[in-house]
């Protein structure tokens, strides 16, 4: 009679921290959050920050990529580190890593996270707002993009509502971009004012294409400038063809402002 096989467990042991990061930037200055060759980038540079900081190399994981040009209100990034090798508290260390960076990149907060957390795989919705102002206003200028005419709002708000009985949104993706589907789920996207008489489109969804929301916007103003009804929006988002949408607006007026997961 033969024996069962007994199975023996070992268990591995953890040698390493990881840490979610949370930052903000005005990115007019950079090629996006993205390491890039023979490009100035945040994420080079926070990592050059925190490798310094640390005593260490540091290779930060970020949520995802912003354009040139695009700025974050929020953007997580995270990194590990050898078990009992953080030096100093976390006030401490954000003061000492924010001395490091450029005045237009601060570190906000330092998040301890368990070993397979993921800033990219983990984030379950991602929000942008969109920046629109009339009238030349030089304080405003390179973080909102200034328009001539005043757009047709209710238009571009019932154009907007069309987005969320759809999910491929090829129509407003970068061409080549290798990514594995086109298929979001947008939850919420809308025109607002704000106090300050701006213009701000809002958007939410689990996960965004390369240029996708510039490329809204730039369809939404077509329609607020009365090239095209708001009904039009379903002829772009059917013909899953990047030339029927309109032109991506500037990037000047686009900010990442929330990223969230389920256990932040």
């Amino acid at each position: 009679m033969l024996k069962d096989k007994i199975h023996t467990f070992v268990p591995v042991e953890q040698t390493c921290s990881r840490y979610f990061i949370e930052i903000a930037f005005v990115g007019s200055a950079y090629h996006g959050w993205q390491i890039q060759p023979n490009a100035m980038t945040v994420q080079e540079l926070l990592d050059k920050a925190l490798s310094t900081l640390l005593r260490r190399p540091v290779a930060t994981v970020g949520c995802g990529r912003t354009d040139t040009g695009v700025h974050a209100k929020q953007l997580f990034a995270h990194f590990d580190l050898e078990i009992g090798m953080f030096p100093i508290g976390e006030d401490d260390f954000l003061y000492k890593l924010n001395a490091l960076l450029p005045v237009d990149i601060a570190a906000k907060r330092l998040l301890p996270v368990a070993s397979n957390a993921h800033a990219r795989f983990d984030a379950v919705s991602r929000s942008y707002e969109y920046h629109i102002h009339l009238g030349k206003n030089p304080f405003l200028h390179g973080r909102s993009w200034q328009v001539r005419d005043m757009p047709d709002v209710l238009a571009m708000n019932e154009a907007a509502t069309i987005l969320q009985q759809y999910e491929d949104f090829s129509c407003f993706s970068k061409s080549n971009t290798q990514v594995y589907t086109n298929i979001c789920h947008i939850t919420r996207a809308e025109w607002h004012w704000t106090n300050d008489r701006q213009l701000v489109f809002r958007i939410s969804a689990n996960r965004f294409l390369r240029n996708m929301v510039r490329a809204i916007v730039g369809t939404l103003i077509e329609i607020g400038r009365s090239e095209r009804t708001p009904e039009y929006m379903h002829t772009v988002i059917q013909s899953k063809d990047r030339s029927v949408a309109g032109t991506s607006v500037p990037a000047c007026g686009l900010y990442l402002t929330s990223v969230e997961y389920p256990y932040i």
